[in-house]
């Protein structure tokens, strides 16, 4: 949202930005993207499941929603179709569908006549891939009005200088790098165990925290495999360049259709690092990497087919061709400003 916005502005298109803080606060905050675009926070009274609680967005949209032409929705954010719903806005309607509620199913039951008549209300719905749209079972009536236009983002500029740095501390070896928040649908106990399959000259590198970080250190240690994997913790983004530099490799371990889309993956291929990602039933990520292009893709859980996918692309005779790859991969899809012009084609009714 943040970055469309960015984009839309650039362009001359005059646009907000809606959402809710993500810690309490008492008053509306507006932040000024560029010349014509505006980012405005409202005050949250709470979070639960994920969404949070705040009514000043539905007064918000009534008292203003006929100002706009175009209301763009960004799925699943309850809340924000709450306050379309109750505020009697007439105008054309954007879905971006990013992913289906999988989880918290008894919210969902509720939840569930609010999303139909979102779907319904829409005049285009918007995937950030064709594969998880194709496959949405909400979705399955309505996909005449159904689009795509993938996320992008600007290429990560290397600092080559750090990137030495960061190899000097691994001497010997080749890097494979991952990051992601460490929770179950990431499947990094998976990447982990695939570590036993490679060669000593390899080392895993994954960055990220959350609530399986000391479970994933007592595999770690229990495999005796800490010459072999370490976990590097949070990682600030001026850290992303110089690591995402540095490998040879990056890997999307994910396990669940959790995981739609994988931003992580085109960060690493605007870098030229190829990737390795799993085919996630109904899920966009082996979309996002092409398999045989940018990288390549494996069944979800298999450790052994993980490894053997990394040491495939590290083959002296197939790296350049698969880090070439990642690198046109990201150019001819996944570039920002070609992701602003496709969603000024949806808003403009030619896409």
């Amino acid at each position: 949202m943040w970055d469309l916005t960015r984009g839309l502005s650039a362009e001359g298109y005059i646009c907000d930005m809606l959402c809710a803080s993500f810690e309490p606060a008492k008053e509306t905050k507006i932040i000024q993207l560029g010349e014509c675009g505006r980012c405005i926070v409202q005050p949250s009274i709470a979070q639960a499941s994920g969404t949070m609680l705040c009514p000043k967005m539905i007064g918000w949209v009534r008292k203003h929603a006929r100002e706009y032409d175009i209301i763009h929705i960004h799925h699943p954010d309850p809340m924000a179709c709450l306050a379309l719903r109750l505020s009697g806005y007439k105008g054309r309607v954007i879905l971006h569908w990013h992913s289906d509620v999988l989880k918290h199913k008894a919210i969902m039951a509720a939840y569930k006549p609010l999303q139909s008549w979102l779907i319904r209300r829409a005049d285009k719905i918007v995937g950030t891939t064709p594969v998880y749209v194709a496959h949405s079972p909400a979705l399955k009536d309505v996909q005449n009005k159904v689009t795509c236009v993938p996320i992008g983002i600007e290429p990560i500029d290397v600092d080559q200088d750090k990137a030495a740095l960061i190899q000097a501390q691994y001497p010997g070896k080749i890097i494979v790098f991952s990051l992601g928040r460490l929770v179950p649908y990431k499947g990094f106990t998976y990447l982990i165990q695939a570590a036993k399959y490679l060669p000593d000259d390899y080392v895993v590198l994954i960055g990220g925290t959350g609530p399986l970080q000391e479970s994933l250190q007592r595999e770690i240690d229990d495999q005796d495999l800490n010459g072999k994997v370490k976990l590097l913790g949070f990682i600030e983004d001026e850290q992303l360049s110089p690591l995402f530099g540095s490998a040879k490799v990056f890997v999307m371990s994910s396990i669940m259709k959790t995981e739609a889309f994988g931003i992580v993956q085109i960060e690493a291929m605007s870098c030229g690092t190829p990737v390795v990602a799993t085919k996630i039933p109904e899920s966009g990520v082996s979309w996002v990497n092409e398999d045989g292009v940018s990288g390549l893709n494996v069944e979800p859980c298999n450790p052994k087919a993980m490894s053997e996918a990394i040491l495939a692309i590290c083959k002296e005779e197939n790296y350049l061709i698969f880090s070439e790859g990642a690198r046109r991969r990201f150019d001819q899809v996944f570039r920002f400003e070609e992701m602003i012009n496709k969603i000024i084609k949806v808003y403009e009714n030619k896409d």
